[in-house]
């Protein structure tokens, strides 16, 4: 993807042995990146949402084992790593998976070639979740085609919630990556994009991301949703999500299981993108998702840009109440319509999953 006609990744690599990654809390009032040198610079990233998405933060986990071969190659070392890094986010599956396959490929390796071979493999991380991504975003495509079909090319009203898109992953994301192509593609289409409280991923980053693409889209109140769905006003949902367990149940932000319990009251179709990293086989179901309980504050203030430029942080919320803020919710799979992956559509069950992914089967 472009901002300002130039294309970026979330995240590269640079000349110098260190990690450049935009940073997300500055979005959407400034375009600011970070350098990550060490090991303790890709954890802090993960676990203040510099940087954020599942596969987004499996790939900065990827370039922080990097960081710490570099560093130091040691078998203690490798594993001080992981364990780190592990400990920084606990519901995004995506994070597990990286660093599992950092760790399993690099284990029986001599020490010296750690750091080239942990610099290339999360190169091919990277490169594997662009790819991943555009394929999702073609089998998504297929889908957005048959509903604009449906209404034989009036505009085509699509709901998102959180953020989904390239700043989640490394590039397309995953739930934007087929309204970006039905959007160049010519298919009229308009996208209802949930502020996505309390950190307000869909007002600032995906309404940056599509505002940036040309898509036209319109924020809305996270309570509005239901609303759109009664007044017809919706054709589909699509969101991402941070982790499927085997039977497909699905983890995703804050406020997704509302949405998903609207559209089936609505007779929406509600769709979930995800790689097949984000499924976690381990898991029969989303009771035993670990969900993450992250800081009131979150909750309890707002930050924004004053009429000046400056960005400045407020109390919004009565002083003295205490406030509870989960990052994430799980929306059973007879909710879900369908999921789509790179490997293409299916069921949100487990005979679904395994009909594309038969090499899960026990």
């Amino acid at each position: 993807m472009k901002i300002g006609g130039r294309h970026y990744r979330t995240i590269r690599p640079r000349e110098d042995g260190t990690v450049e990654i935009i940073d997300q809390t500055q979005l959407p009032h400034r375009f600011a990146t970070r350098t990550l040198a060490r090991v303790e610079d890709a954890a802090h990233a993960i676990k203040a949402m510099i940087v954020r998405g599942a596969p987004l933060i499996g790939a900065t986990a990827a370039y922080g084992m990097a960081l710490a071969m570099r560093e130091d190659a040691s078998d203690e070392n490798l594993e001080r790593a992981y364990e780190l890094l592990l400990s920084t986010r606990p519901t995004a599956v995506n994070l597990h998976w990286a660093l599992a396959r950092m760790r399993d490929f690099l284990r029986n390796r001599p020490r010296q070639d750690r750091p080239a071979l942990a610099w290339a493999e999360a190169a091919a991380i990277c490169d594997e979740d662009v790819e991943t991504c555009r394929s999702i975003g073609e089998h998504g495509l297929a889908i957005l085609r048959a509903a604009s079909a449906k209404k034989s090319g009036r505009r085509l009203n699509v709901l998102t919630h959180c953020n989904a898109g390239w700043l989640a992953c490394v590039d397309w994301g995953t739930a934007l990556a087929p309204i970006y192509m039905a959007h160049d593609a010519g298919i009229a289409l308009h996208v209802w994009v949930d502020e996505t409280r309390p950190r307000n991923q869909g007002a600032s980053l995906t309404a940056f991301e599509l505002g940036g693409h040309g898509v036209a889209h319109t924020i809305i109140a996270d309570n509005a949703g239901g609303h759109y769905m009664q007044a017809g006003e919706v054709d589909l949902c699509i969101v991402g999500t941070d982790r499927v367990t085997a039977n497909g149940d699905v983890a995703n932000k804050i406020g997704t299981y509302l949405k998903a319990l609207a559209a089936r009251d609505n007779d929406v179709p509600f769709y979930v993108a995800l790689p097949s990293s984000t499924i976690d086989w381990s898991l029969a179901n989303g009771s035993e998702i670990p969900i993450e309980e992250r800081s009131a504050d979150e909750l309890l203030k707002m930050t924004g840009r004053l009429p000046d430029g400056a960005l400045a942080t407020v109390e919004i919320a009565a002083p003295g109440s205490p406030g509870a803020n989960p990052g994430f919710d799980v929306t059973p799979a007879r909710l879900v319509t369908g999921f789509i992956t790179e490997r293409g559509p299916c069921a949100a069950t487990h005979d679904g999953l395994l009909s594309l992914f038969p090499e899960h089967k026990a």
